[in-house]
């Protein structure tokens, strides 16, 4: 078959069909494992963060990353189904069932931030200057003033939930409170139209600050940290996994590096940084 196509077209011709017969999938396989998906929460991608850290890693090692920003429940559910190589999370008892079902490996912590209650500057279930989180909320609900929801299963709204029952109060079904099924910066522009509360990492806020017309009402209690972890998907369940691919960006986001550019995001610009790095602490250290 060969001899009679170099008959035909000759030899570079025969040259090119046979470098397209059997090259190109060699060829296409090496970029696929180039590239690697990353499932991570809204806030990360809001903030601006992965802005910064994204093209340094590319240009490190070679590797290309496609984001996918959704909640933390959903990013998770996408490792389940093997749909990512890696993710980058702020849920930490839905990541330990994650990790407990076979569906990931290797979570390491990388930094934290808060989360805050924000609202309009009227304030009008006058909740500024309260001490607990848990008594914020039940006077929320006492005035029937608006709170917006994010309602998408992500890390904060599982942060959010917990809050509502430690302070006794179920918010479901109460027209006072409305699920918007956003992410956290769609949420915040909502918030900021309805003139409403809402829950939010401090990063995003940060970030979106300046066209909100909303105000940090309550802050600063531990039961409002905000931890992040990667967690590379097991390719045990899922061999299509780029693990070459997951393991460096693990890698990267602890690295040195990168935990000092994590560490100084937000100050030049917000004059506090958005994240704080982790890379190395035990978790106990940050009251896990």
């Amino acid at each position: 078959m060969v001899d009679f196509f170099y008959k035909i077209v000759g030899r570079t011709a025969v040259f090119l069909l046979l470098s397209v017969l059997f090259l190109s999938p060699s060829l296409g396989a090496e970029k696929q494992q180039k590239n690697i998906i990353l499932a991570t929460t809204t806030s990360t991608q809001d903030s601006g963060l992965l802005d910064v850290l994204i093209p340094v890693f590319e240009k490190e090692t070679g590797f290309f990353v496609k984001t996918i920003s959704v909640g933390s429940g959903q990013a998770m559910k996408m490792g389940e189904k093997g749909e990512a190589d890696m993710l980058l999370v702020h849920s930490p008892d839905t990541e330990k069932n994650f990790i407990a079902q076979g569906f990931g490996i290797n979570r390491i912590l990388v930094m934290h931030n808060d989360f805050v209650i924000v609202g309009p500057p009227a304030d009008p279930a006058k909740i500024k200057g309260m001490k607990t989180t848990k008594e914020a909320l039940k006077v929320i609900a006492q005035t029937g003033s608006l709170f917006l929801s994010r309602g998408d299963n992500s890390g904060t709204h599982a942060k959010e939930k917990g809050l509502w029952k430690a302070a006794g109060v179920v918010p479901e079904g109460q027209k006072w409170f409305q699920q918007t099924g956003l992410g956290m910066g769609q949420t915040l522009n909502v918030a900021a139209e309805k003139k409403g509360y809402t829950l939010t990492d401090r990063a995003t806020y940060l970030a979106l600050k300046k066209n909100l017309g909303l105000e940090i009402l309550i802050e600063g209690e531990p039961l409002l940290l905000n931890i992040y972890h990667v967690i590379e998907v097991n390719s045990a369940k899922w061999p299509k996994v780029n693990t070459a691919g997951a393991k460096a960006f693990a890698q990267f986001m602890v690295s040195k590096k990168t935990q000092e550019i994590i560490g100084k995001f937000g100050v030049a610009k917000y004059g506090a940084p958005f994240f704080f790095p982790d890379a190395g602490k035990k978790p106990e250290s940050l009251g896990l």
